[in-house]
């Protein structure tokens, strides 16, 4: 691992993170129809972190047959381990499930609109290309921009970008707070936040401490002490962050246009 090169880019991405933890959308969350809003938006950065996830798998592993083993075993086990994780885990009834397919739940449970999600899946399965499908759904303009910025990275194969922006522009951003205020409204409605409640401390038991860890290996891997390689992951975490910040400005302002 090279750790002059990781500090870095650490140090130049902190403050994407910061602004994105400290963002004023999680205090502007203050009942079950902001919480709505909320979702809404955020269910398009849980599904295209998934596709991102595949797309690490596809590159780092041999998903063809015949089989032949590719790259380095470690990696190779990093990234089965997260996906693993990521698309069968338990959900709240103990049974198997995607976090994607759990989050859809828990938005259901809600009442959230989850049409247009499942709209634009639909559309994909069917080979639409992604910007007609995202016009067709009528995805919001900043989930829109969001989606095409990861999947560039996607299309860009280069397998150490799509790691490092996996990495350090994963979901273990979002802030205690806002945990803090789901567990409060699960409280007070229980029968339509707990799967969301769960959702979250799932995630954050599977995600913000093993997961992190094996990504952040594997991106010390892919990028190795080549400093061109990290210059090039640091611009595009920027830009990664840089969205996500857009994303959450969107829904903010949705959700104090309502109000």
């Amino acid at each position: 691992m090279s750790l002059e090169n990781l500090k870095i880019l650490e140090e130049e991405i902190a403050p994407y993170k910061l602004e994105i933890v400290n963002h004023p959308l999680y205090k502007n969350i203050k009942n079950i129809e902001d919480l709505k809003i909320f979702t809404e938006y955020h269910i398009y950065a849980v599904w295209d972190f998934m596709s991102l996830l595949k797309s690490l798998q596809i590159n780092l592993t041999c998903v063809d047959v015949p089989w032949f083993p590719v790259g380095d075993a470690d990696t190779r086990y990093l990234i089965n381990e997260i996906v693993t994780g990521e698309e069968s885990d338990i959900d709240h009834l103990g049974n198997r499930k995607s976090h994607y397919e759990l989050y859809l739940e828990a938005m259901a449970q809600c009442g959230a609109n989850t049409s247009s999600m499942y709209r634009l899946a639909e559309l994909l399965q069917k080979k639409i290309p992604l910007d007609e499908a995202l016009e067709t759904c009528m995805v919001p303009n900043a989930a829109n921009l969001f989606l095409k910025n990861t999947f560039n990275v996607i299309n860009t194969n280069e397998i150490y970008i799509q790691s490092a922006v996996f990495t350090f522009s994963r979901e273990d951003l979002i802030p205690a707070m806002f945990i803090s205020i789901v567990k409060d409204l699960d409280r007070q409605f229980p029968d339509n936040v707990s799967i969301l409640k769960y959702y979250l401390e799932r995630h954050i038991e599977v995600d913000g401490d093993h997961h992190s860890n094996l990504a952040l290996e594997m991106t010390s891997k892919l990028c190795g002490t080549n400093r061109d390689r990290w210059k090039k992951a640091t611009l595009a975490v920027k830009e990664a962050l840089s969205s996500r910040i857009k994303l959450w400005d969107s829904a903010l302002e949705a959700i104090l246009t309502r109000a």
